[in-house]
């Protein structure tokens, strides 16, 4: 009789924890399985990594909480709610800030309350007064990733990408040429230059890149094929020498492998969290080819170039020979630093616009996380309390997971791999606003196109109905939804969120003065209505090709316009009416997971086998990680 999957895990503050499933890893090819079994150990060991970017004190404090944690937890008292729920969202966070409002997370317990269990647990000497004050002073170190335009967004975050560092010297030293911006610290010397401190074997994290690389090494004896050996010896070299060539030299290899059934994501990639758009965080995924389905979603790819020349964006900004874009549907199987345990759906890359023009890109959408976050999602009713009409219920019931998944295809192999730069334009030139800039783009190339019949001709819609589903869903949750993710009296920070807040914003604003859509009122709810779906389209359109043309221009002036005022500030009244309407659903509105267990059989000092398992609960995964992945605190 087969077992009944299980998807919810724990639940605590505005956080569910899922599980999520490999479909057939028990029938792969042992040699496939000992290569994701060694790139899922090289995930693992860069957890402390981005633990360390994202607060210098996170390892102190993670460690002064799991040890007061085990202890309480081992006896008869067992574990005060309030500091459980603390020490789950730290967990989660991978620091002391909420992984999306980047707020500091607020305390239910006091000082004292923490000194006794400290005493009792016998590491009251580990509380030191910078742990104290990261726990309980609200003005210490108060945002992870401050964007505030009016402030020095450098000495107002909290992330560890800088040290003694303004945010006007920072510029200037980058500006001038300088360094290795994605893959080091820069600091203050005590005689007042500038240094930069690489991320490399021998470098800052040299001890973890070195177990990084132990990881790589063991799994290029199981690869795929030749190319991607040539990546993974590469990507080894970068982490030895920290060059920015070698980073491409890597890309340029990794993106040519388009056909390995294990694939991998490692290293530092992702800007997000830099203030700046400049340094990047650790992250990784194991991924696994569903072969079938990624056959489908290769329709896509194939379609690029007619993509880029039916859009709307100025020609001048369109690319006249689109290349190497591919797509996968991927299963993951471990999801390591910036991807845990928050993950992305989808991805594309290699970030770099120029390799993107001149190699191509991958993209992939991660099948197993949307069947999990559709699974958890079932039958809490939050769709039921925002939609405007039960047709629309209806129709997102029968079009939603379809249309959702075919707007991440879009988005991640079309989108993010559209247009080119305006010749002399830095990729760095929107500076705060770069990131929401580039989503916003990547979702506007998505929402116009998936209305296309070309859509339908391809298969991958059933029909323009299951494209208006989106449309409904896009608009309800950027304008509406996802304010139930942020705490009153707050801004919207996160930049995927100020682009979904943008988008709809935007074009509620135009689709009111041409009748497309509307804002309604009923029985005191607030609830978005389009009435003329063809016109949203349109609307979509001319938004990308503004959109497209500040990028390719570097325009920050219209990119702060823009994203200011659409993407930032929130209606008191309203964020109150949705807080209220989303509390009385009792669903929380954030998700992550817990990673499955790899372990290896082995038979005669060998390992001939891997067994996968799933059972480990949340506070489980996180105390096994710190011990069999973390080489203690700096």
């Amino acid at each position: 009789m087969k077992k009944e999957k299980k998807y919810l895990v724990d639940r605590f503050a505005d956080i569910k924890i899922l599980r999520y499933f490999v479909s057939d890893f028990e029938s792969l090819p042992v040699k496939q399985k000992l290569l994701i079994y060694f790139l899922s150990e090289a995930a693992l060991w860069g957890r402390d990594i981005f633990w360390h970017q994202n607060c210098e004190e996170g390892l102190q404090l993670r460690s002064f909480l799991e040890q007061v944690y085990i202890y309480k937890k081992r006896n008869n008292g067992g574990v005060d709610a309030s500091f459980e729920k603390y020490v789950k969202q730290v967990w989660f966070a991978n620091g002391p800030h909420h992984h999306y409002s980047n707020d500091k997370f607020a305390v239910g317990f006091s000082s004292e309350q923490l000194h006794l269990w400290a005493k009792e647990a016998g590491v009251e000497s580990l509380l030191s007064e910078d742990i104290e004050k990261l726990i309980f002073d609200p003005q210490y170190k108060p945002k992870k990733v401050s964007l505030d335009a009016n402030s020095d967004v450098i000495q107002n975050s909290s992330v560890n990408f800088y040290k003694g560092v303004s945010q006007i010297q920072a510029e200037q030293f980058y500006a001038s040429g300088k360094g290795h911006p994605l893959n080091s610290r820069l600091c203050l010397t005590a005689d007042g230059n500038l240094q930069e401190q690489l991320w490399t074997e021998n470098g800052m994290y040299g001890a973890y890149i070195s177990r990084i690389i132990y990881c790589l090494r063991e799994a290029e004896k199981y690869v795929c094929n030749e190319t991607q050996g040539q990546a993974i010896r590469l990507l080894i070299e970068y982490y030895q020498k920290g060059e920015p060539a070698v980073f491409d030299e890597y890309n340029k290899t990794w993106v040519q492998d388009k056909e390995s059934v294990v694939d991998f994501i490692n290293g530092f990639i992702e800007v997000y969290n830099d203030p700046l758009g400049l340094k990047a965080t650790w992250e990784s995924i194991v991924e696994l080819c569903n072969t079938s389905a990624t056959n489908k979603a290769k329709k896509i790819a194939n379609v690029a170039q007619w993509a880029e020349d039916n859009s709307p964006v100025a020609a001048e900004y369109k690319k006249a020979n689109v290349r190497g874009v591919s797509m996968k549907i991927i299963e993951a199987v471990m999801l390591g630093g910036d991807c845990y345990p928050s993950t992305p759906i989808g991805v594309n890359l290699p970030n770099a616009d120029w390799i993107r023009e001149q190699y191509g890109s991958k993209s992939i959408l991660l099948s197993n996380i949307t069947r999990a976050y559709s699974e958890a999602a079932s039958g809490s009713g939050s769709l039921e309390e925002f939609a405007a009409s039960a047709e629309e219920v209806a129709r997102h019931k029968k079009y939603g997971r379809e249309s959702d998944d075919l707007h991440t295809l879009l988005h991640e192999c079309l989108g993010h791999g559209s247009g080119q730069m305006r010749n002399g334009v830095s990729l760095d030139a929107l500076k705060t606003y770069g990131s929401t800039i580039e989503e916003a783009r990547a979702d506007l190339y998505a929402l116009y196109f998936m209305a296309d019949n070309k859509m339908i001709e391809l298969g991958l819609l059933p029909c323009k109905e299951a494209a208006w589903t989106h449309y409904d869903s896009y608009m309800r949750n950027g304008i509406l939804v996802q304010l139930a993710r942020i705490s009153k009296g707050q801004k919207i920070e996160e930049a995927h969120m100020r682009n979904r807040a943008l988008i709809a914003r935007w074009s509620l604003e135009k689709g009111r003065q041409n009748g497309a859509c509307d804002m309604i009122v009923r029985g005191g709810k607030h609830y978005v209505v389009i009435k003329d779906y063809e016109q949203m389209r349109q609307i979509f359109g001319s938004l990308l090709r503004e959109v497209q043309r500040i990028k390719s221009e570097g325009d920050i002036v219209e990119a702060q316009n823009l994203v200011e005022n659409y993407g930032v500030s929130i209606d008191l009244e309203l964020h109150q009416e949705i807080i209220e309407r989303y509390e009385k659903l009792d669903i929380a509105p954030f998700s992550g997971f817990v990673n499955p267990v790899l372990t290896p059989i082995i038979t005669d000092g060998q390992i001939t086998d891997v067994d996968i398992s799933y059972e480990e609960m949340f506070d489980e995964q996180m105390l096994r990680y710190s011990q069999q992945y973390s080489l203690g605190v700096w």
